[in-house]
């Protein structure tokens, strides 16, 4: 039977959109600082040869250099002030998360509420700055050795570093701001930006060649064929479920008996989401996004490490598929589903599963069924992610838009418009509780007075 507030959001309608004022205002506050990155990827870092870079990005432009512009916006084939993108906050949410779960400090720092939330970020914060200076670092001495520098030297490394830790502490600040004041989770959404910024030169790009004779029409025809079927497989396996079947007992509240009732607790195949494939791909692209810009000058290390771990390598795919596994059960069993604070709601709202004890028993039942749907999960964002890498790397195919890409933007989209319909939803329910309100105060009205003696 389909509930009240199932019926409700089904009927809700988009012309709705109008009259809630408190959710145009978010989408507007979104979109206005959505424009602002937008603008900054065009702002360049001083003392960058405009010419020569162009040059460089136009022969990378057809291997990692364009994946690479893609992740931030074209910030990074124009070397704009947002060039390191919201990676290095990636990052050092991941270290922070992995020492949460290992430091019992921390851990306990964690589970003080509000104040350990606000602690725990600005260690993040804190690493946030570290890592950013040490890529930038790495990528100004990468500019000078590719001979992309007007004026090499310390003055121009200085420069470039706080123009780069600048632009990515500012971006941290704007995906903070839209998460509290816009719509959707804002950083997932500068990386959604970027990626959609870039696919219409990616697509003028690769039609192009099919134009020159360059690709022949059946491979055009198959990677369209591709990208559809995997943005339909993305959404039907962010959208599946299991439902875990919770009984509540009949209970006595006052003088009234209510009956028992039942519901279910849904659990995604997927809890963690778009996360894993971000964290594996901010790992990943760090070297390599080095020895983009070092050209000839790559240390005898890096380019050993980039021959076994570059993109379309065995090892590169491997370790891929390990981040994206260990990122899926840690993210989904430390942020987006903890089994222990889920069977404590459960014991506390009186509902139980049946046949499994409350409590602890209860915890090791949801466990169980999470690890189990995890495998599922973490081997889908693991083939989403793959077959396109596998397929470019041997078909040669020199179109870019990877599994990825093609996951980040489904899921941020399905968020985004969920979290609008939610919020329509909750703007019908107060249109309703103000009528109610009204009509039961023009009763009162129209009660009459006693009558006079």
């Amino acid at each position: 039977m389909v509930s009240a507030a199932e019926q409700m959001a089904a009927n809700t309608s988009w012309a709705a959109l109008g009259k809630a004022t408190d959710l145009r205002n978010r989408i507007l506050f979104t979109l206005g600082l959505l424009i602002v990155y937008r603008l900054g990827t065009y702002i360049p870092v001083p003392g960058i040869d405009g010419a020569a870079l162009r040059d460089f990005m136009e022969s990378a432009a057809q291997g990692i250099g364009g994946i690479l512009t893609m992740f931030t916006g074209g910030a990074l084939g124009r070397m704009g002030i947002f060039a390191l993108g919201i990676m290095p906050y990636i990052s050092a949410s991941i270290i922070v998360q992995l020492l949460t779960s290992m430091v019992p400090a921390l851990e306990q720092l964690k589970k003080e509420g509000e104040q350990g939330r606000k602690k725990i970020n600005q260690y993040t914060r804190y690493g946030t700055v570290a890592l950013a200076t040490l890529q930038s670092y790495g990528l100004a001495v990468s500019l000078e050795a590719g001979e992309l520098v007007t004026d090499p030297g310390m003055f121009f490394r200085v420069a470039c570093m706080i123009t780069l830790v600048g632009g990515t502490m500012f971006l941290m600040w704007l995906g903070e701001q839209i998460t509290q004041r816009g719509i959707g989770n804002g950083i997932s959404l500068i990386i959604f930006v970027g990626i959609i910024a870039e696919v219409p030169a990616a697509l003028a790009q690769f039609f192009s060649q099919g134009r020159s004779g360059a690709i022949s029409p059946a491979v055009i025809i198959g990677v369209i064929v591709m990208v559809v079927a995997v943005i339909a497989f993305v959404v039907f396996m962010e959208r599946a479920l299991r439902k875990v079947h919770i009984q509540y007992p009949r209970r006595q509240v006052g003088m009234k008996v209510y009956d028992g009732g039942s519901s279910h607790l849904p659990v995604k195949v997927n809890p963690a989401g778009v996360i894993p494939a971000i964290f594996a791909s901010s790992l990943l692209l760090l070297p390599t996004t080095i020895s983009t810009f070092s050209g000839n000058q790559t240390s005898p290390i890096m380019s050993t490490l980039l021959a076994y771990f570059g993109p379309g390598q065995p090892l590169y795919l491997a370790f891929f598929t390990l981040m994206i596994v260990f990122f899926a059960y840690f993210y989904t069993f430390n942020v987006s589903f903890k089994p222990d604070e889920v069977a404590d709601n459960l014991k506390n709202q009186n509902g139980f599963v049946p046949g499994i004890r409350p409590g602890k028993k209860t915890a090791e039942y949801l466990e169980y069924v999470v690890n189990r749907i995890l495998v599922l999960g973490a081997a889908y964002l693991a083939a989403v992610c793959l077959l396109p890498e596998i397929l470019r790397g041997q078909l040669a195919i020199p179109f870019y838009f990877g599994g990825t890409s093609v996951l980040i933007v489904v899921s941020v989209t399905m968020d985004t418009i969920q979290q609008v319909q939610s919020h329509l939803l909750a703007h019908q329910y107060e249109g309703l509780i103000e009528k109610s309100q009204l009509s039961g105060k023009g009763r009162k009205r129209k009660r009459k007075g006693p009558a006079r003696r």
